[in-house]
């Protein structure tokens, strides 16, 4: 018999477990396999009709739906308190096929500056050569925001906090201004994860992901997912099936075993960034630190208001130029420069080569990303030993 349980009153980290295996599989299995059949056979025509058509649980082709791929997202539907969700093959895949499944020519979106390179590589790019009409707002100026909202608008796109200058976006008060004007707001929440932030809970109509980053956190599955209301999931999964940009199935298992130490590991990364922040913060090397966990940042009392925790991703720049950066990085031993961001190891690197590698010098200014910024993503290393291999590099420049 199968067990039936409210996930309202559950716990991120037992629901991160749980969810979508209170029952074994088959054969009696206690974990999901990895089911990587392309086809699904069946016997009756009716049958296989009517689960063609949705009428009837099943899979007909593993480019449209996986029972491995199933089970991650079922996991991310019921973190993110959401009615569904759908998988991508990246987070750049969900972002991108979230824009253009509900964007048309015409649309106006209206969207934040400094957002990751490749989202404002299509806000820029892509979506103008379409004829959608893209607004971008300096980030954190939320007067601007709402007055570009008031004059209409079919989307807002945010990114709280942001990639790479960890700005902070009031969530709540944004999504008052785009239900006066009936449009949807999509959050990237990759940088906060579920844990730490819950876009849908504070009005938001889609939250996602690059499951890439922190829901994988060990850097060996690229990924991404969407996760909202059924109507508006069901469009954007429709676009995605004929497209095509379809998570593997050994990703989703990957992915389904790294959930179930998610709350462990972000509070991890939320302990040692904040340390962190606060040790460079107070380094006489240090320009300036980017993290809204520091009473300093001018995001600090909103993302307190809005988030559990403060993420394990901060970024800082050098008392010097980029020549200093390329002097700095390397002296690192317990960091990779590497274009990601999220896992247990750290990772380092300037949004030149790593966030917004593909933008020109110019677009990067125009979006406001200093040249000279770090971005540092905190790995769950014990901080004593991150900290102790800041003082080593810092004393070498």
């Amino acid at each position: 018999m199968s067990k039936k349980v409210d996930w309202t009153k559950v716990s991120e980290g037992t629901k991160a477990i749980w969810s979508g295996e209170l029952d074994c599989f088959q054969d009696h299995a206690s974990q999901m396999p990895v089911v990587l059949s392309v086809a699904y056979g069946y016997e009756d025509l009716d049958e296989w009709y009517d689960v063609a058509l949705g009428k009837k649980k099943g899979h007909i082709y593993s480019r449209n739906t996986n029972p491995t791929t199933e089970l991650f997202e079922e996991k991310m539907r019921i973190i993110e308190n959401a009615e569904a969700s759908t998988s991508f093959s990246t987070g750049m895949a969900a972002i991108s096929n979230t824009l253009f499944a509900l964007l048309k020519p015409e649309d106006r979106v209206v969207s934040i500056k400094d957002s990751y390179g490749g989202t404002s590589k299509i806000f820029l790019d892509f979506l103008p050569k379409n004829k959608v009409n893209v607004v971008l707002c300096e980030t954190g100026n939320h007067e601007e925001m709402e007055a570009e909202i008031a004059k209409g608008c079919k989307l807002v796109y945010l990114e709280t906090p942001t990639n790479p200058t960890l700005k902070i976006i009031d969530i709540q008060r944004i999504v008052k201004a785009a239900k006066k004007v009936g449009a949807i707001v999509v959050v990237d929440n990759t940088f906060s994860t579920p844990i730490n932030q819950k876009p849908l809970d504070l009005g938001a109509d889609i939250s996602l992901h690059s499951a890439t980053k922190f829901l994988g956190g060990h850097s060996d599955a690229t990924a991404g997912i969407v996760c909202g209301s059924k109507e508006l999931v069901q469009k954007i999964f429709h676009y995605r099936e004929i497209t095509g940009a379809t998570i593997h199935p050994l990703t989703s298992y990957l992915l389904v075993r790294s959930l179930k130490t998610l709350e462990l590991r972000i509070q991890r990364h939320n302990e040692n960034a904040l340390e962190l922040a606060k040790y460079l913060d107070n380094h006489e090397k240090i320009e300036h630190v980017f993290y809204p966990g520091l009473e300093s940042h001018p995001g600090h009392a909103i993302a307190k208001k809005q988030m559990k925790g403060f993420g394990g991703v901060l970024s800082f720049t050098l008392k010097g130029d980029y020549n200093t950066v390329k002097k700095f990085l390397p002296k690192l031993n317990f960091a990779h420069m590497a274009a990601s961001l999220g896992a247990v190891g750290t990772l380092a690197g300037p949004p030149k080569t790593t966030s917004h590698v593909e933008l020109t010098e110019e677009q990067r200014a125009q979006l406001g990303i200093p040249e000279s910024l770090i971005r540092y993503s905190v790995g769950i290393e014990n901080i004593n030993d991150l900290i102790a291999d800041f003082e080593q590099a810092l004393s070498q420049i």
